[in-house]
């Protein structure tokens, strides 16, 4: 838990610049390729979390992988991490910054797991189905479960809504003993 605080007041920080320099799109765009890289380079998350790599060499290792290819807000905010020995916990704090920017611009993600591939008209059905819930901009992101047997599963942060096929016919099933047990 601890570490999810320090990671969100890191995030905070790093957003509120971007915003004050009203650079919030170029910031989003370097974390992004950040993130990337994280994801991509096990060398690099592994250089990160060293605690043998000392302070002063990730400093400079850091500005030289980055200092041409990413804004300057971005950079200071690299340097800093390495600086209180924070650079460990990146990929969180990249994580807490697309939530905080998603929340600002009104964007909630919606994961989707459907037992086929849906129709761009389903798609844009849905998308208008979880704006009027939400009342936010939704960006979709789609996977097929094949272990559903028909319709879908969506998530919105920690609320499911279940409407796969195995669902409804578990309330019908409800609805039936329930009738019976009321004659």
């Amino acid at each position: 838990m601890r570490q999810y605080r320090v990671a969100r007041r890191y995030a905070e920080a790093l957003i509120t610049a971007a915003e004050q320099k009203n650079l919030l799109e170029k910031v989003s765009d370097d974390c992004e390729m950040l993130r990337r890289l994280l994801t991509d380079s096990r060398e690099l998350q592994l250089f990160l979390k060293s605690p043998v790599i000392k302070r002063e060499k990730k400093r400079s290792a850091l500005n030289g992988m980055f200092a041409k290819k990413i804004n300057a807000i971005t950079m200071s905010f690299l340097d800093l991490l390495a600086e209180k020995g924070r650079e460990d916990i990146l990929p969180d704090i990249l994580q807490q910054y697309f939530a905080l920017r998603d929340d600002r611009l009104g964007i909630v993600n919606v994961e989707i797991k459907a037992a086929t591939e849906l129709s761009k008209d389903q798609h844009q059905s849905i998308r208008k189905k979880f704006e009027g819930l939400t009342r936010k901009s939704v960006r979709l992101a789609f996977s097929l479960d094949k272990h559903l047997k028909g319709g879908f599963i969506a998530r919105v942060g920690d609320t499911v809504y279940d409407g796969s096929v195995k669902r409804q016919l578990e309330l019908l099933r409800e609805r039936f003993a329930e009738g019976v047990g009321s004659n």
